[in-house]
């Protein structure tokens, strides 16, 4: 027998079905807030209220919106992918392209000035400053932009261009320029930069050292 897709109890299954979805997904997306907002508290010493950083904190709102900005471009939704990004441009500052693939708990202080190119790729637990550039050194539709892996920190006015690697753990200090891949734990500074490699593991707190990298 043919199933009756417009019977009660079906439709009823299909709902069921869908609700599900959506609430599987409006639980990992505020999964996902959650945890931003615990990053950036840690990361950031002028507050420790999730409601502040949530209402005041641009880099987070760009972060957020990039998030629906992102899905709708990699589903073909490019027009409204822009216009959304440009929106958030607008309103917080900070330039990141729909097509650039970010990771978890990445947190912008400050944020203003900061553009994240097309192909830019950036993994988990990264920290920007203010006026931070991801740039392109290339026209051609290519990967042109950089990687910068996990737990990679980027002092305020760092320019990194064209498809270099900032290594996991990486500092660039302030208003470097970088052209040149950064290996991994290594601190990168100057115009352009040269690379410093540790001898040893630095511990967490070694990248606030010298605060004159950073701000």
């Amino acid at each position: 027998m043919a199933l009756d897709l417009m019977a009660p109890g079906t439709l009823r299954g299909r709902a069921g079905t869908v609700w599900s979805r959506v609430s599987q997904q409006v639980g990992a997306a505020a999964g996902l807030v959650r945890e931003d907002l615990d990053a950036a508290i840690d990361r950031d010493p002028a507050t420790d209220s999730r409601l502040e950083m949530a209402l005041a904190s641009p880099g987070l709102h760009a972060v957020w919106a990039h998030r629906v900005s992102h899905a709708l471009w990699t589903r073909g939704a490019r027009l409204p992918a822009r216009l959304l990004s440009q929106a958030s441009r607008a309103a917080t500052g900070i330039e990141i392209h729909p097509g650039a693939q970010i990771g978890r708990r990445l947190f912008i202080d400050h944020g203003m000035g900061v553009v994240i190119g097309e192909t830019s790729e950036v993994g988990d637990d990264v920290m920007m400053y203010h006026a931070v550039t991801l740039g392109g050194r290339a026209n051609a539709k290519v990967k042109r932009h950089p990687t910068v892996e996990s737990g990679a920190v980027l002092g305020a006015g760092a320019r990194v261009l064209g498809p270099v690697v900032i290594g996991s753990g990486a500092q660039v200090g302030a208003n470097a320029v970088v052209v040149k891949d950064v290996p991994s734990g290594a601190t990168a500074v100057g115009v352009p930069a040269t690379n410093r490699v540790p001898k040893a593991q630095q511990d967490a707190d070694a990248m606030f050292a010298d605060p004159a990298l950073w701000i």
